[in-house]
């Protein structure tokens, strides 16, 4: 008990200490009206701030749940679909010059060497690193399980379309449809 009384006492005076020293530094006062302005701003805008940022977080992670279920449920575990139905294509909005990544998963039952993954992009929608392109392809191999594949797009017209990602090996092959908005 006598040790806490010490470091009380010892922390009472440093606090003097300090608080003499800047008696020498004088700061003028703040007026009533900027305390005014800074509780108004800070109770305004605070819990605005927080939801929007809490509504995008949740608007994201929603998105990039929909894609990877979509995806998980394609490549080697997908049921066949009649000719004249038509699926429910997936979709994200974009922003104008923004750069956006949409992270494609692929599902495989076994380890696939030498797969081939073309990505056909639409007019006003780049990948970025291969500006003007609109496909590109190369050779991969994917291990059993799910397989991630981060897509950086960016929107470079208002013109929206459908990113088509194509996954083909030996004599299988998987088509996979993306619809892009443009705002």
């Amino acid at each position: 008990m006598q040790d806490k009384n010490t470091q009380t006492e010892a922390t009472d005076k440093q606090d003097q200490e300090i608080q003499a020293l800047l008696k020498d530094y004088p700061m003028p006062e703040a007026s009533a009206v900027f305390y005014d302005q800074a509780l108004a701003r800070a109770v305004h805008e605070g819990p605005r701030r927080q939801r929007r940022r809490w509504i995008m977080t949740g608007f994201g992670s929603a998105v990039a749940a929909g894609l990877a279920l979509w995806f998980v449920g394609g490549f080697f575990f997908a049921t066949p679909v009649a000719p004249d139905a038509q699926p429910g294509i997936p979709g994200i909005t974009m922003t104008l010059e923004e750069p956006r990544t949409v992270n494609l998963v692929f599902a495989s039952d076994t380890a696939l060497d030498s797969a081939l993954l073309t990505i056909t992009l639409p007019d006003g929608i780049e990948l970025a690193g291969f500006p003007g392109q609109r496909e590109v392809a190369w050779q991969t191999s994917l291990s059993e399980g799910k397989n991630l594949l981060p897509l950086k797009l960016v929107a470079v017209s208002p013109v929206g379309g459908e990113v088509l990602a194509r996954l083909e090996h030996k004599d299988r092959g998987r088509t996979f449809r993306l619809r892009i908005e443009v705002s």
